[in-house]
């Protein structure tokens, strides 16, 4: 077990701070000491909420200059992360920042420049890497049972309404993006994840929904995306948020030697025929809900990293440009009707 005990500061006190609040004191390394908000904020009911002794800031500046804070938890609206990413790795604090990282290539770039000035250690909340579903299914594909695989789809469907928290700011381009950006970007994160090659072009289109719920958004709620990758392998990735149907995070891998639908095995290396699929025990990622989300897995690997001085596995911010550049190919594919590569964006 770590002897460190890394003290954290968290930007912004809405839905997603009070998971990565518990997530971050669930670790071994990890507790929460500040919480910055533009609302005033009581020690004792931050305490009473979260076990420790939280100290309330209303003042960005005086928390990043506090010199016990080891780490900041960037989870305030998205077209604040640049700035505030900046600010905190310029202050010498390591960083943990929610999705999306910015909200164009431009800011992400900024972002990932003022860290590796910085020399410090960010972690990027593509949570479902380290989820039980997608995790088994890497194992599942290290071991060759689907074979080599050519052509992946993973989907994310969540109608985010006003029943939905992020709906009163998730609706405007300012905040919301696209519907990559405001979450399908974990659906196209875990593609590229599952398919292990290099993204090399990609072509997609937009839809909306017309009911009025939906029409309140100021950018296409449905995008589906198209995508070629280095060794020769397909994929597709459709982003819904404007739906009416239960939260579905649809994974389809086809290979060489078998397929997996969702948590459904098919491989020939079982031996079963060609008409039985093999339920996988794994929990599969079924929920929008952040209460739900694998942060205390990923931010104990965050830790463990930091300890050693390295970059964290599967979500370091390196690692998550590459898909944040897929992200912003697609969303200018869509915008511009044509097929988008990455040497565009380079």
């Amino acid at each position: 077990m770590s002897e460190n005990n890394y003290k954290v500061g968290v930007i912004g006190y809405g839905w997603a701070a009070t998971a990565h609040i518990d997530a971050i004191n669930g670790t071994n390394q990890g507790t929460v000491t500040a919480v910055y908000s533009s609302r005033e904020l009581n020690p004792e009911d931050l305490k009473s909420a979260h076990g420790s002794d939280i100290t309330p800031y209303q003042d960005l500046d005086a928390m990043l200059a506090d010199p016990d804070v080891d780490v900041i938890s960037i989870t305030s609206y998205p077209n604040q992360h640049k700035d505030q990413a900046i600010a905190a790795a310029r202050a010498g604090k390591h960083l943990i920042i929610e999705k999306p990282l910015a909200l164009s290539l431009e800011d992400c770039r900024a972002i990932q420049e003022a860290v590796e000035e910085a020399g410090v250690k960010a972690c990027v909340c593509f949570e479902v890497r380290w989820s039980n579903q997608f995790q088994t299914t890497q194992k599942l594909i290290a071991d060759g049972t689907l074979g080599n695989i050519h052509y992946g789809e993973v989907d994310y469907y969540h109608g985010i309404g006003p029943w939905y928290g992020q709906y009163r700011w998730n609706t405007t381009k300012e905040n919301g993006g696209s519907s990559f950006l405001s979450a399908g970007c974990h659906a196209l994160d875990a593609l590229v994840f599952c398919m292990g090659s290099e993204f090399i072009s990609v072509s997609a289109m937009n839809a909306q929904s017309s009911h009025d719920i939906f029409t309140k958004y100021e950018y296409p709620t449905t995008t589906v995306a198209l995508l070629n990758f280095a060794n020769g392998a397909v994929g597709k990735v459709a982003s819904s948020i404007d739906c009416f149907q239960p939260y579905y995070f649809h994974t389809h891998l086809v290979g060489s030697e078998g397929s997996l639908l969702d948590n459904k095995l098919y491989s020939n290396k079982l031996h079963e025929g060609d008409k039985v699929w093999n339920e996988v025990p794994m929990a599969l990622t079924d929920s929008g809900d952040v209460a739900d989300h694998p942060y205390q897995d990923q931010f104990q690997a965050y830790f463990d990293a930091l300890d050693k001085g390295e970059d964290m596995p599967l979500t370091s911010l390196n690692e998550a440009m590459k898909s944040w550049e897929v992200v912003f190919a697609a969303d200018l594919s869509a915008a511009e009707g044509r097929t988008v590569s990455i040497e565009e964006l380079r």
